[in-house]
């Protein structure tokens, strides 16, 4: 069964750029809602076996829709979670020197970044993400869609484009949400260790439980 992952920080940790009253919302309700109904379609189905980076392939494979929707978005949330620390943190060595690579700079990754968020239309995440070749690319993907069903593509960090995300903070200027995430929580030490395994060939993160 399901749980929602234990946290690495306090709900309040992550103020001034995630409220304590949208993490009370993001995580004790947003989350859990999905995890509560993964776990009822799973019973029903009797894939209770299945690991949930497996349960969201075999959906994605099998065209349940619902059931992708919402095993997506557990495994969608737990990584963002992830991709959170309090005061953020800066890329190092290799994937600072893979950054400046793929976008010149870390400046050039924020404005890659945010613009790719901004650019999404409705619903969905933005990730950083590495290609097969190991370079570093920006995408985003709309709706429950996640980087766990995408060939090629190993998420190193990702943030939240649901409006419920940062909507009590931040209104609908999703711009200022993006700038101010990357620049005051994004977890670059998380996003090296993800780097580090894609390029050993390792599964990187996966969902605990």
């Amino acid at each position: 069964m399901l749980k929602l992952p234990e946290l690495s920080y306090a709900l309040d940790a992550l103020q001034p750029t995630v409220s304590l009253v949208t993490m009370e919302t993001h995580y004790g309700k947003h989350h859990k809602a999905y995890v509560d109904t993964t776990n009822t379609l799973v019973a029903e189905k009797g894939l209770g076996a299945l690991a949930l980076e497996d349960l969201v392939k075999h959906a994605k494979s099998q065209g349940e829709a619902k059931l992708f929707n919402q095993s997506g978005q557990v495994w969608n949330h737990g990584f963002f979670w992830e991709s959170m620390t309090p005061g953020g943190s800066k890329p190092e060595g290799d994937l600072a020197a893979a950054i400046d690579s793929a976008f010149g700079s870390l400046d050039g990754l924020k404005a890659a970044f945010v613009a790719e968020g901004v650019g999404h239309f409705a619903s969905g995440w933005v990730w950083l993400a590495a290609g097969s070749d190991g370079a570093l690319k920006v995408i985003s993907t709309h709706d429950a869609d996640t980087a766990v069903v995408h060939e090629g593509v190993a998420p190193l960090l990702v943030c939240d484009l649901w409006e419920h995300a940062y909507y009590l903070d931040y209104k609908n200027v999703r711009k200022q949400f993006l700038e101010t995430w990357f620049d005051g929580v994004a977890n670059f030490a998380f996003a090296a260790s993800q780097y580090a395994a894609a390029k050993s060939g390792a599964a990187g993160w996966r969902y605990p439980g």
